[in-house]
């Protein structure tokens, strides 16, 4: 099976490294500390603190080796690759929603990267995916949970 590539802005890299480093190190260390405490509670079998920090641990491997997959497969995009012509990976975008005239700014990223409460939205969320190879002054149609919305794009920058 092929294993889907991973746009990222450098920031977004260095972010999901950083992310690696202090799971593999700062709290894998924590988590192995916890299960070696509840270990000393006695019998492990009827230990639920034992069972929640084994359960963790689990966890955070999951986490780590995800985040080592999405680095693996991971496409950085160099500066020089944003263009500011049509909207794509790495832009920052302000749009203006046609009925009510709000206006909004956000830099567009892979979904690796997505985070909405700060400014970054997905190329896969639906109106990532509207906006995606459009030029400014183009008003997009965006079908949404609460109904259609039309987006204006006012401006494309690098982000």
């Amino acid at each position: 099976m092929t294993e889907k590539e991973v746009i990222l802005t450098a920031e977004g890299f260095q972010r999901l490294s950083e992310e690696i480093e202090y799971l593999s190190t700062i709290k894998r260390e924590e988590v192995s500390e916890r299960i070696k405490e509840a270990r000393e509670f006695g019998d492990i079998s009827e230990n639920s603190e034992y069972n929640e920090a084994k359960n963790e641990q689990a966890k955070l491997e999951m986490r780590i080796g995800s985040l080592e997959q999405k680095l693996r497969n991971a496409r950085v995009l160099s500066g020089a690759e944003i263009k500011t012509d049509a909207v794509g990976i790495g832009c920052k975008v302000h749009l203006e929603e046609a009925k009510h005239g709000d206006s909004f700014t956000y830099v567009v990223v892979g979904s690796a990267e997505a985070d909405p409460a700060n400014k970054k939205l997905s190329n896969e969320s639906p109106v990532g995916k509207a906006i995606m190879g459009r030029k400014a002054g183009e008003t997009v149609k965006v079908a949404t949970p609460r109904g259609a919305a039309k987006y204006k794009i006012v401006s494309i920058r690098k982000g």
